[in-house]
């Protein structure tokens, strides 16, 4: 996007705030319910910088902008802000100031800050009131000035919704909502109203198809012992849905009336909310009724683990995804150099590996194919009119995967296309130690992924390298790619917390070395906490590895590797193939053979 096109959208905003006596403005990513990723209708903040990251905050102010965004994204946003007048400020890095800070700082007594109440966070909007109280600050939250200013904004969104059957879903809606009211009585609790899309989702055994690449639908719930209520756009819901909610005792009202449903509840009913998924609006108006509760939504721990049936047909879509993957490994090794092959259609030949899946759905984010230098921004995406052509040299790093009837899968691969540095082989080796590393963690029940998070760093931390991202996220089932509340990562954020691993929780397993204007290495599998032996230490614990692709072993330089690691690596090899050859041709196999030959 010409970088002219937005300063003038951003002095266009600037005129509307003087208008409307606002003088700082503030544009985070999310939409009414704090998603991750969203609809077009809500890149309200990539509209007014050019920044195209799943994760920013915009604030505009008479003289300058700023965008606040994490370590994955600091390349892509130098490149995407380069002229556009916003300054970028990078979290986390040592003096940069937090967005709260920059307000403090900047901020004059009385001065009145903007915002759009319904797409930030109520837990974001009670710290500004926190932080800026003895300022005496202004808030106006009433107003999205974009409605004013961007002409051709998209739809709001109303895609079908559609019914998970019970024998894939794995647990009854019935049961889903009885031990969710549990434990919103254990707090305390009448009712809770929920507002986190693919805890709505998995509640009500129900897709939709409202975010790319995300099967969610725009709704709201509210629960009770006397009732459970949808709200959701009735235009979304064809016959068989709507006879499905009425045979679950589903009431459903449309999407728009949720304000008025809740204000109307009754003052003496303790309503249970997440503040970090209810919109500071609707928050507003829910603690100017009556008493709330605000508690992690039970959906969240609830939902990350997994069911047998779910975990069941996990294993089985995984192996069919491994398998699309290395089919598609082996098709880029033989062709480089001999046809033309790009970032774009490297992907979209995986893409179509991946359709040829019967359970296949959809994708479950764009892929991320990105070539030598491309690859050291962790989220790049190649574009029609920006992409590399690959050549026999260097590497290419592609991180994928699908929605599936049967699960939702995320791997990357750091692939060697041709002759290699030995900083690069070295840098490859300390990544693929590092996830097998980790892959091979014991540990005993009651640790976070705090507790793990060195495993897959130290061979990193032991050359002086590091990576500005956690080492793992939990992954949806047919949902979105990115599930809490269990990660892996050694620092926590303000207000994120630590969630102990259980057994049937998902998490992905991902160290990368990103070196800006070289390279960019990731090696990513999904693995399950699985309860291992217990004695009278406690219950020690380990990860079942879900991804089968193999280790590209012309990276490794075995100099690096300890005995044990090379045991590990070794040891995956083998299972690689024996998992997986049995589907592939005959060329395929022979080549999986040597390319899995290892020790």
């Amino acid at each position: 996007m010409e970088n002219r096109i937005i300063r003038e959208r951003l002095a266009v905003l600037r005129s509307v705030m003087r208008e409307k006596n606002m003088d700082y403005y503030l544009i985070p990513t999310e939409d009414f319910h704090n998603s991750e990723y969203v609809n077009d209708y809500f890149k309200v903040r990539e509209y007014f910088c050019g920044f195209t990251g799943s994760n920013g905050t915009l604030l505009v102010w008479q003289e300058g902008a700023g965008l606040w965004t994490d370590g994955r994204y600091f390349i892509q946003a130098e490149r995407e802000l380069q002229g556009t007048g916003v300054e970028l400020f990078r979290m986390l890095d040592e003096g940069v100031p937090t967005l709260e800070e920059f307000l403090v700082q900047n901020m004059r007594e009385g001065q009145t800050l903007g915002f759009d109440g319904r797409v930030v966070s109520a837990g974001d909007g009670l710290k500004y009131e926190r932080k800026l109280k003895e300022k005496k600050i202004r808030f106006a939250c009433g107003e999205d000035l974009a409605e004013k200013i961007w002409r051709d904004r998209p739809a709001f969104p109303a895609g079908k919704v559609s019914v998970l059957d019970e024998t894939v879903a794995g647990e009854s809606v019935e049961s889903k909502l009885d031990r969710t009211l549990a434990q919103v009585e254990k707090e305390g609790a009448d009712g809770l109203f929920l507002s986190k899309l693919d805890d709505l989702m998995w509640l009500f055994n129900i897709r939709g198809c409202d975010v790319e690449c995300n099967p969610v639908a725009m709704c709201y719930g509210y629960l009770e012992r006397e009732q459970a209520v949808l709200f959701i756009q009735k235009a979304a819901l064809d016959r068989q849905t709507q006879v499905y909610l009425a045979e679950k005792n589903i009431r459903v009202e449309e999407y728009g009336t949720v304000r008025d449903f809740l204000t109307c509840l009754p003052g003496e009913r303790k309503v249970m909310l997440d503040s970090r998924y209810t919109g500071y609006a609707l928050y507003r108006a829910l603690n100017d009724r009556g008493e709330t509760v605000d508690k992690k939504n039970p959906t969240e721990l609830l939902k990350a683990v997994k069911n047998p049936v779910e975990l069941a047909r996990m294993e089985e879509i995984f192996l069919k995804d491994s398998v699309a993957v290395t089919k598609f490994i082996c098709w880029l090794k033989t062709n480089i150099g001999k046809t033309e092959i790009t970032e774009l259609s490297a992907a979209d030949y995986l893409e179509g590996l991946r359709r040829r899946i019967p359970e296949f759905l959809d994708l479950s984010f764009p892929t991320i194919a990105g070539y030598r230098a491309n690859a050291a921004m962790m989220h790049y995406e190649a574009t029609p009119e920006n992409h590399a052509v690959l050549k026999p040299e260097g590497m290419l790093l592609v991180d994928s995967g699908g929605q599936y009837l049967g699960g939702t899968t995320d791997v990357t691969r750091t692939i060697v296309l041709g002759p290699l540095t030995e900083e690069e082989k070295r840098h490859y080796t300390a990544v693929a130690a590092g996830m097998l590393q980790m892959s091979a963690a014991r540990w005993l029940h009651g640790c976070t992924g705090r507790n793990l998070d060195i495993l897959a760093r130290q061979p990193l931390w032991n050359m002086g390298l590091d990576y500005k991202c956690g080492t793992g996220h939990g992954v949806g089932y047919i949902l979105n790619v990115h599930e809490g509340p269990q990660s892996l990562r050694w620092r926590y954020a303000e207000g994120v917390g630590e969630t102990v691993l259980e057994a049937g929780m998902d998490v992905t397993n991902e160290p990368g070395v990103y070196i800006e204007g070289s390279h960019g290495i990731r090696i990513e599998n999904v693995m399950v906490a699985e309860n291992d032996e217990k004695n009278e230490y406690g219950q020690f614990m380990h990860f079942k590895t879900l991804t089968w692709v193999p280790i590209d072993m012309e990276a490794i330089d075995e100099a690096y590797l300890t005995p044990e690691q090379k045991t590990w690596l070794y040891d995956y090899q083998k299972k690689v193939y024996e998992k997986v050859s049995p589907y592939l041709t005959a060329e395929e196999a022979e080549w999986l053979k040597k390319e899995t030959d290892a020790g």
